[in-house]
């Protein structure tokens, strides 16, 4: 057994390498780190274990908890499904050494996970998930078995207490979000939980804060209907019919584990994570006041490079995965990071993405503008410029990244669709920049036997001829 962490976590299928047993000695592993990293400290450590929708999700963060148990530490295990931000916050909140959260994300049904969270409440910092990979692979070596103490015995003994995530992460949102504004504007909203996680949190705070909130896709189908939890076009058909019928303002979506964000406007277009985030970056600045610095993913708009130039603002490009971002909003003062798949957080918040938070800030924003996402987008590209944006995914057979990076720099053209090669940069893949900051990146996904092809344009048609070229660039790097 090889199990690695990728850029958020471990993920596998259920029932072939995500099994009770394996998931049991990740466990002892996560254990034997956390309580290395707690050493000295005068009470028994605590950890946030929660969980998503998924088959058999609150059985595995069972099975964690008694393996974190047997091992003295002690557990928070939320009562039922919740989001990965809420679970995340409540580790800072309740003094915790760290956090486990099953799930996996935005992954077909048939996928599991587990994703570890630091004290911070954001992703683990790869030294750590390195140390856990090898802890699990020095115990199944030695034929070391988990610890573990059953649940009963371990909350009998106080070492595992079932607790709700929501009260605590619900006022925490109340100091991000203006609800006020939200509620002065008589706003309503359609929100899509796509059977994950984020159901009842989004829909319920925008009810609290006054708006009419009509929730779909909301109850508990551990197959997601067939469809990927993932809050993009593809996948959103339910809510871009919906939405402009019946007078509402906005359509908003979150992912499997409500970390991830998309929305809807009122004409049924699709307003994808880069649009929202340049929206909430105007917005924070424009109307807030707010500074700091912008962090995005190398998948992510240019729109973000022109606005943070016009503010001053200092900007910094990561490699993809929140991780990076997370590590960078606790080192300074950041204003908004975020990256294309939809993971976003402000100022204030912890260092996880949070569609949750995201759809909230996409109802202030609608409620203080009075416009919708459709007018706000022509305001703000009026400004910077027009840009679209496409992103192709290939399932593929295993092969050597670098090999494909030295491949795909090695012949480089000078230009692509037309437009001149301005710089090339290999952060995560292989991202081509245009004179006119249009790009293309070619690059392998951190969770799944994918290689990703995304590409931004001022024109539709330039977008796909660069999409075009991307794949006839990475099928020959790979021949």
């Amino acid at each position: 057994m090889t199990i690695k962490f990728g850029t958020d976590g471990w993920r596998a299928v259920i029932s072939d390498e995500f099994t009770f047993a394996n998931v049991r000695h990740v466990a002892q592993a996560i254990a034997e780190v956390l309580l290395e990293n707690a050493a000295g400290a005068a009470a028994a450590p605590l950890v946030v274990v929660g969980f998503d929708t998924r088959f058999l999700s609150d059985r595995y963060a069972i099975a964690v908890s008694e393996v974190l148990a047997g091992n003295g530490l002690r557990v928070a295990l939320a009562r039922a499904d919740a989001p990965t931000p809420a679970v995340s916050y409540a580790i800072p909140q309740m003094q915790a050494v760290g956090g486990v959260m099953i799930t996996a994300s935005h992954n077909p049904p048939r996928y599991n996970g587990i994703k570890l969270k630091s004290r911070h409440g954001g992703s683990a910092a790869t030294a750590d998930t390195d140390r856990v990979e090898a802890r699990l692979a020095a115990n199944l070596a030695a034929g070391r078995a988990p610890a573990l103490l059953p649940l009963e015995d371990a909350q009998a003994q106080g070492l595992v207490d079932r607790f709700d995530p929501f009260p605590a992460y619900a006022d925490h949102l109340r100091t991000l979000i203006d609800f006020d504004v939200i509620g002065r504007a008589g706003l309503s909203v359609v929100v899509d939980a796509m059977y994950g996680t984020g159901r009842g949190y989004l829909c319920n705070l925008l009810r609290a804060a006054g708006a009419r909130a009509l929730e779909i896709r909301g109850e508990m189908n551990p197959g997601f209907n067939g469809i990927h939890p993932e809050p993009i076009a593809r996948y959103l058909g339910p809510l871009m019919e919906l939405t402009p019928t019946g007078g509402h303002h906005l359509g908003l979506a979150t992912d499997g584990d409500a970390d991830r964000i998309g929305a809807v406007g009122p004409t049924g277009r699709f307003i994808d994570p880069h649009c929202i985030m340049t929206l909430a970056l105007r917005y924070l600045v424009e109307e807030r006041g707010l500074t700091g610095a912008v962090i995005k993913t190398v998948s992510t708009t240019q729109m973000l490079n022109r606005l943070a130039a016009r503010y001053g603002l200092p900007l910094h490009e990561t490699p993809v995965g929140f991780n990076h971002i997370g590590d960078l909003m606790l080192a300074g003062d950041m204003l908004i990071g975020g990256e294309e798949s939809g993971g976003i957080s402000i100022k204030g918040h912890i260092p996880e993405g949070d569609g949750v938070l995201m759809g909230l800030l996409m109802a202030e924003m609608v409620a203080y503008y009075g416009k919708s996402p459709e007018q706000m987008l022509a305001d703000v590209m009026a400004e910077v410029g027009a840009f679209e944006y496409a992103r192709h995914d290939f399932h593929v057979k295993p092969f050597d990244k670098k090999t494909l990076v030295a491949q795909l720099v090695a012949r480089a053209p000078a230009q692509l669709a037309g437009l001149a090669l301005a710089s090339i940069n290999t952060r995560d893949g292989v991202k081509y920049l245009m004179s006119d900051d249009s790009w293309l990146l070619i690059r392998p996904s951190g969770t799944e036997p994918v290689l990703r092809v995304y590409a931004e344009a001022h024109t539709l048609e330039t977008v796909n001829a660069l999409l075009e070229e991307g794949s006839r660039l990475a099928n020959g790097a790979r021949a």
